[in-house]
């Protein structure tokens, strides 16, 4: 038995209470199904910046009536002092998921990006501190790797930032960091790569690439790759995601106040990922004729990015249990009906 398992099983009966920022959101909203089927207390908080009311009323359908009551919600701000402090109260364990993702956002508008990621987590950092957690997990991103031209991503070899969201989520793990070596403070952040899955906004103006893809070719539109189609991503199924993040609050300290690659560890092509999207909407019966335009390459944007999960394998029990084939299996009936 793998420890993702024999901890989930030990979890269902021991009630404890998780703070979720970002609730509303792809994988907040995923984290919040999760905790509440295995009957913990959730508090979740969110402003609806990016969030969506129709993923917690998804949730509200996927669990019991008893299970929706251990949850409650708060409309507030990361950015607001006030709002972190309450949500915090009597909280054991916080998975700090609120952020301005999107590194053309930042691009765009890096003062509002600035101010999310980088006031909105220290105060979240105050917060959790004051309040006594047993542990802050945080959302951290691949895209604090830069330049650095190695493959696989290793967690100690990062380059330079290549946009300002990148800088702000290096921030992120300084100021986590000091919090540890100031107040004794237990955190452990996650380096995202591409998580997909149910829940992801397909339409937003900074859509991730899969719903991005999957809803133009069910819809018969153009499919737009930036650059030649051979920049490649290590695809991360959402499910995956959920693991590493409930195994990083129970960890023990000894694991505690480090950064951790989250991923499967393989590297998939845009033109790989176009065929394997095509495949998969076959086999649920949409047939895609058209052929991808290939434009100009984005700004900003890392050329090849792969993890090396050994540490978090190592030090978390970190197991994926799913690949991007598996993963888009799983996630395409969601994005059909959706």
């Amino acid at each position: 038995m793998n420890k993702y398992k024999s901890f989930r099983e030990l979890l269902a009966f021991k009630a404890e209470s998780w703070l979720i920022t970002g609730v509303a959101g792809f994988i907040g909203s995923n984290l919040l199904e999760h905790l509440l089927k295995l009957n913990q207390r959730v508090i979740g908080l969110d402003n609806f910046a990016t969030g969506h009311q129709t993923n917690l009323n998804d949730v509200q359908s996927l669990v019991s009536p008893e299970q929706w009551s251990r949850f409650t919600f708060i409309e507030g701000d990361i950015q607001n002092s006030g709002d972190c402090a309450r949500a915090c109260e009597g909280v054991d364990y916080v998975l700090h998921q609120a952020a301005l993702g999107s590194v053309p956002r930042s691009l765009n508008d890096p003062i509002t990006t600035n101010a999310a990621n980088i006031t909105g987590f220290l105060n979240m950092l105050v917060a959790a501190r004051d309040a006594g957690v047993k542990s802050f997990t945080y959302a951290a991103s691949s895209s604090t790797y830069g330049d650095h031209p190695a493959l696989p991503k290793v967690e100690e070899n990062i380059g330079k930032p290549l946009s300002p969201y990148a800088v702000t989520k290096y921030v992120n793990e300084l100021y986590a960091e000091a919090f540890a070596r100031s107040y004794g403070f237990k955190a452990i952040g996650l380096r995202y790569f591409n998580v997909f899955g149910k829940r992801q906004d397909p339409d937003g103006a900074y859509a991730a690439v899969i719903p991005k893809w999957i809803a133009a070719m069910v819809r018969g539109e153009d499919v737009f790759i930036n650059g030649d189609g051979e920049t490649s991503r290590d695809f991360c199924f959402i499910e995956n995601a959920v693991q590493a993040n409930l195994l990083a609050a129970t960890a023990e300290d000894s694991a505690k106040n480090e950064v951790y690659n989250v991923a499967v560890g393989d590297r998939t092509t845009l033109n790989d990922l176009f065929a394997a999207l095509k495949s998969a909407l076959a086999e649920n019966g949409v047939v895609y004729k058209k052929e991808p335009v290939c434009r100009d390459f984005r700004p900003g944007d890392v050329r090849h990015s792969q993890a090396d999960i050994g540490k978090a394998a190592s030090k978390l029990g970190y197991a994926p249990e799913y690949r991007i084939r598996e993963g888009l299996a799983k996630a395409m009936p969601w994005y059909l009906e959706n």
